[in-house]
């Protein structure tokens, strides 16, 4: 993902340079030339549309992600704890009808 952020810029660069020149050596009329402006700036739009779309679509699968992983540990976590007091239980109660802990 840190690679598809890092072309932003370079996309924008390109589209100013060739705006620019686009602009510097058309051979179209005022009229095409703003139609022409007009149809890539939609481009752009939708181009960066598209990106958010993805990039929050993305987010939210991590999001789920990190949200089965949380319960998925918050259930091994309870499960160890309720294993720890039966194992706690059964020594004290081994412990106290055992002979040798009488004297004690």
């Amino acid at each position: 993902m840190e690679d598809n952020s890092s072309k932003l810029p370079y996309f924008f660069l390109g589209l100013g340079v060739g705006l620019a020149a686009g602009l510097l050596f058309a051979p179209k009329s005022g009229e095409e030339t703003r139609a022409l402006l007009r149809e890539k700036a939609d481009e752009g739009r939708d181009y960066l549309r598209r990106k958010g779309e993805s990039a929050r679509e993305t987010a939210s699968d991590f999001v789920e992600r990190g949200r089965e992983a949380v319960i998925r540990q918050r259930e091994q976590f309870a499960s160890a704890m309720e294993a720890g007091r039966s194992a706690y239980r059964e020594a004290r109660a081994g412990f106290g009808s055992s002979p040798e802990g009488e004297g004690v």
